[in-house]
Formats: C-alpha cells, structure tokens, sequence
C-alpha cells in the first residue's frame, strides 16, 4: 500500500513522542513492503537525504511559532499529498483534524490519531484551548476513523462526544543499551543518577521534580533531558536551582538517549496531561524502576509496576524509599520491563495499524 503519514515534525526522530511514534511505525511499515511517506518541517528535520530506512521523506515549509507551527505545515502538507493519491493517510495531533477535508475530498482514506487531551496543557491562552475544543468534535467527525493510546482518552471521546475510537498503544524498544558513550561524556556512572525526561514545560512538572530533589538526601545527580521552544522563561526559571546534583543536559536523541534509559538509577515521570507519555514506555522498556505522577494515564501504562506520587514531598519521599530500599529497585526493574514487552512491542502496534 501507498501509505503517508502526516502532523508530525518528521523523521529522524529528534523531539517528541509523535516524531518516535511516525519513526518506528513508518520504518516498520517500510520493511513489511509499504511505499511509505512521512511529511517533515524544515525548521526541525536534518537528514540530508531524502530517504530514511526506506522511507520517503517529503519536507516542507512552516511557521515556526507556538500558534502556527503546527496548522500551517499540516496545510501545506494535505495539499501536496492530494494528487499523490495514497491508499491510507496517517494524521497526527487533534490539532490537524480540520485538514482531513482534503484527502476525504478524493476519497483517500484518513485514520487520525488524537493523543491526549491538548487543550489541558497551560500554555495555550483562551484562543488554543477553542480552537482544540473544535478539533476534538471535528475529529470524530471528518477522519475515517480515530486512534486514541490509552484507555482513559478512548473513553473522554466516548462520554463527551459519543464516538468510539481504535485504542492502539505506543511502542517501546525492550532492550537495554550496554554502551555508556554518553554517560561519558556527561561524566556519570551507571546507575549513579536518577533521569527525568520530557518537553520542559509547566504541565510536565519538571519545577516540581527539582523542589523534590532538593530535599533528597543522596549523591546521585538528576539529570533533566529536554527542551522546548516556547518556554525559554520557564526554562530559565528551572535553571535557577542552587543544587549542583541537579544537571540539564539539553535534548538528547538515538543511542544517547537510550543510554540514559538503560542506565539510570530510577526514572520520574511528572507529566499530568495527555494520553500514553513515550518516554515512560520506554522507561520500563529499557528496564528502569520508575516512579511516576499519580494520574489514571500513567497508572494505566504502569501498573503495579512502579512508585506513584501527588506532590514534591510524596516525591521527595519516594525517592528516598528507592534509596534505601536496592531490592525493592531490583524487583520493580524486572516488573516494568516484563510489562513493556507484554503490552508496549512496537511490531505489535504496526501489526494493529495495519488492520484499521
């Protein structure tokens, strides 16, 4: 089949949980012996080629600002996909709905997945959160069909708009890295450092993790792995701890990335808005013990699998916990990473698209 995949800021993937998402399903698809595209913006795709792992890449412009970024490129990209007449279109991100129009004008087939709940996230003004509001009713109505990851947004759209939808999880590679080139470089030990990974913006509680942190009574560092675009202020307040434990490393992709997956000490996962968060699947795929943000979305992923907190001091205490207890680490290790294979395996969730 001729397949397109569409809303994401392209492959390689080096920003978030969409862009891993399009990577491994597209380079799975490609393998199996799709003719498979996937649609990248020019202010965030470096690959010089123009074929990855056997995927077509197609890149085009986009305003690259908070409002616009998104809209603007996912525009661009239904009307250069329209006279390509794919089999099935791929769409990404509530956001885009409204463009599943175009390929729905030729008949091509649209499946679109929404993710979480955008409009919940504190950074969109009263302008954002309406115009998501309107994608979530248009999504339920234009696409062919809509693929939500986790069990708690199938049943959101269920309830508030009585439409049904495809629950296919995210993936997660079940395999430890043994390299530590970046650890290296960074100057950390295997298992000496707790690891905490997202876009570093207010809803993700990385401000909440670091007040955590502060009370811990251990050498370990924190490393804090990401970046976002739009919240340089925020940012900058995150960066005013005086704990010199607490180390921000930037963005940090592939081989590095995993890495810091396979060798951490224990992995935090504040987030509390959206669906299935990547970087906890991969997480316990990687073998992590890991402690995570009591929400129904990541208890869901988790299971009895992890530790769960509510609040810097719950945190603070849960730490501690895993510092004293290697054991009680140990075992929660082997838990999470039984379960990621058991429910998370990226062959398992290209096997499920391709049945839609």
């Amino acid at each position: 089949m001729k397949l397109a995949i569409l809303g994401t800021r392209g492959i390689p993937a080096n920003y978030g949980g969409f862009e891993t998402f399009a990577e491994e399903l597209a380079t799975r698809l490609a393998a199996r012996g799709h003719d498979v595209t996937v649609y990248g913006r020019s202010n965030n795709v470096r690959h010089s080629q123009r074929i990855y792992k056997g995927v077509k890449l197609t890149i085009l412009p986009t305003i690259g600002t908070k409002y616009l970024d998104t809209v603007t490129h996912t525009f661009l990209s239904v009307f250069h996909a329209f006279p390509q007449w794919f089999d099935c279109i791929l769409m990404c991100n509530a956001a885009n709905a409204i463009f599943a129009l175009v390929p729905r004008l030729s008949s091509t087939p649209v499946a679109l997945n929404v993710d979480g709940i955008e409009r919940l996230r504190r950074k969109w003004g009263p302008a954002g959160r309406a115009y998501y509001r309107i994608s979530e009713y248009l999504a339920t109505k234009i696409p062919n069909a809509i693929v939500t990851d986790a069990a708690v947004i199938r049943e959101y759209y269920l309830k508030a708009y009585g439409k049904s939808s495809t629950l296919i999880a995210y993936g997660a590679s079940c395999e430890r890295t043994e390299t530590t080139i970046v650890l290296d470089q960074l100057g950390v030990r295997p298992r000496d450092y707790f690891l905490y990974v997202s876009r570093l913006e207010p809803e993700n509680n990385a401000h909440i993790v670091i007040q955590a942190y502060e009370k811990v009574m251990t050498e370990k560092s924190l490393l804090i792995v990401g970046d976002a675009p739009y919240a340089q202020t925020y940012i900058r307040q995150l960066k005013a701890t005086r704990d010199p434990r607490i180390r921000f490393t930037g963005a940090i992709y592939g081989l590095g990335y995993r890495e810091l997956q396979s060798h951490a000490y224990a992995y935090i996962q504040a987030t509390e808005v959206g669906g299935t968060h990547p970087a906890l699947i991969e997480a316990m795929g990687a073998g992590n013990c890991v402690l995570a943000k009591d929400t129904p979305e990541n208890r869901e992923v988790v299971g009895d699998c992890g530790l769960f907190f509510e609040s810097a001091d719950s945190l603070s205490s849960q730490l501690q916990a895993t510092l004293r207890d290697g054991a009680m680490v140990e075992r929660l290790r082997a838990k999470a990473q039984a379960r990621a294979k058991e429910h998370y395996s990226w062959d398992a969730v290209t096997d499920a698209y391709e049945k839609l």
